[in-house]
């Protein structure tokens, strides 16, 4: 009886000391993930803390820079990709086109990618025209995500970007993204003043005037 409970005790003593995580090993778990791992995920895998899951995959994303498979950061989750440089032989291989975006997608979705999340009314405000079939197109490519729902009169969709946006144009994260021009950055922030005034006021309100004879 006290050698099966020195061997429990021991058993788990060895499940929480301290595991190792490798880059190859970081890797490999990664190539063979089917989905996005957040760092949370990593750690709890490996036995380690996030710390250590950081530092790997800051060398992991060095050591891949120049490789065929790049490291994806988005927030929180990682993920594996083919390089940009590779896609046309990529997709060659698999029989599929590059994606081509109609020149009101491409707007839009460049709305979408440096104002998220944001609702489609505030990206029609933008462009000043209707926008519905544009947001449902590039949802379809998965170029858009829906974010989760504002908190506004009607609950409105927000809409932003995943790694399939990332992974199309060549970026590891939204850092990457290059500089607006002035024209463009500045009716992004009116459209952001709009939206804290309108905000502010609430909704319109409905007022009935009595005609007097």
């Amino acid at each position: 009886m006290i050698e099966e409970r020195e061997t429990v005790e021991t058993a788990h003593e060895a499940d929480t000391v301290p595991h190792e995580l490798t880059e190859a090993q970081l890797e490999a778990l990664l190539f063979v993930a089917e989905r996005p791992l957040t760092r949370r995920e990593i750690a709890m895998v490996a036995g380690v803390d996030r710390a250590t899951v950081d530092a790997r995959l800051g060398d992991l994303e060095v050591a891949l820079a120049d490789r065929g498979v790049r490291l994806v950061l988005s927030g929180d989750r990682v993920e594996l990709v083919t390089a940009p440089d590779a896609g046309a032989l990529i997709a060659r291989y698999v029989g599929a086109d590059a994606v081509r975006l109609s020149p009101a997608s491409l707007e839009t979705l460049a709305i979408v990618a440096y104002r998220q999340p944001v609702t489609k009314s505030a990206v029609e405000r933008i462009r000043g025209v209707d926008s519905d079939y544009t947001i449902r197109t590039l949802l379809h490519r998965r170029l858009v995500v829906e974010l989760g729902r504002a908190d506004a009169p009607g609950r409105p969709f927000l809409y932003g970007t995943d790694f399939e946006f990332l992974e199309r144009f060549g970026l590891t994260s939204l850092d990457e993204l290059p500089p607006l021009e002035v024209e463009i950055a500045a009716r992004l922030i009116e459209d952001d003043e709009i939206a804290d005034r309108d905000a502010a006021l609430g909704p319109p309100v409905d007022i009935e005037i009595e005609k007097v004879d």
